[in-house]
């Protein structure tokens, strides 16, 4: 019980004193709101930091499946290592054509079948590049308008580990009919190594992580998106080269 000086009364205490001892009390609006601001922004620290361990372990775990069998195949650029595993899987059979989306257009079919050694008798026959996507939702778009020129129903994706939950939910967003299939590209094995105390593979997670959840908002609360697109997106088969 808070204790009044024998100079003043009940009566005399200063406005300003009374509205302290009213905002410190413990049944005071102000500790209440402030209890449910830090008690909100506890639980959101522990639901971004529990999705950043859930998004890293599920990454850590892909493996490309085996004996895989799909209509086509398409490869996100991103290094020569990602083509060379797609077009190792063309070799293989495992699809009847693969579309490589999002080259630079300074880059040539030509010296990428020769940078990946792939024989010219294949590279014409079975393989497109795309010039067009910008983005990883570039890529979605030109995926699915080269899926649907072609009539295809399965799809194999082909991308690194962390990049393919974006991947696959862009995919998704632009084209939900398709039946798409990961095929992970795995550098190393996540779940043999302490990689969170990589800082460069730790930077990427955690890089690649807030894109994911940035576009889980964005569809959530139903904001639009960029088509990605050089083109813009407005006609069938832009920027695509196709072999016959």
């Amino acid at each position: 019980m808070s204790r009044i000086r024998p100079d003043e009364d009940l009566h005399n205490v200063s406005p300003q004193k009374g509205l302290a001892r009213q905002l410190l009390s413990r049944r005071s609006r102000l500790r209440r709101t402030a209890r449910r601001v830090l008690m909100a922004a506890f639980l959101m620290i522990a639901a971004i930091f529990g999705g950043f361990l859930w998004f890293a372990d599920s990454v850590a775990s892909l493996q490309p499946p085996e004996n895989v069998k799909a209509d086509a195949i398409v490869v996100l650029t991103g290094g020569y290592q990602r083509i060379d595993q797609a077009l190792g899987l063309l070799r293989d059979g495992a699809g009847k054509r693969l579309l490589i989306s999002g080259a630079h257009p300074s880059t040539s079919a030509t010296q990428i079948r020769k940078m990946t050694q792939t024989p010219s008798e294949l590279f014409s026959c079975c393989v497109d590049v795309g010039y067009d996507a910008l983005d990883t939702i570039g890529n979605a778009n030109e995926i699915s308008r080269w899926i649907h020129d072609n009539g295809f129903r399965t799809v194999l994706v082909v991308t690194n580990n962390y990049h393919m939950p974006r991947s696959l939910h862009e995919l998704r967003q632009a084209d939900p009919f398709t039946d798409y299939i990961p095929y992970p590209v795995v550098n190393s094995d996540l779940t043999r190594r302490a990689w969170f105390v990589e800082p460069d593979v730790l930077r990427t997670m955690v890089y690649e992580y807030v894109k994911v959840v940035a576009a889980n908002a964005r569809d959530f609360f139903g904001v639009g998106r960029a088509s990605g697109l050089r083109t813009g997106g407005n006609n069938q088969g832009d920027g695509v080269e196709t072999r016959p």
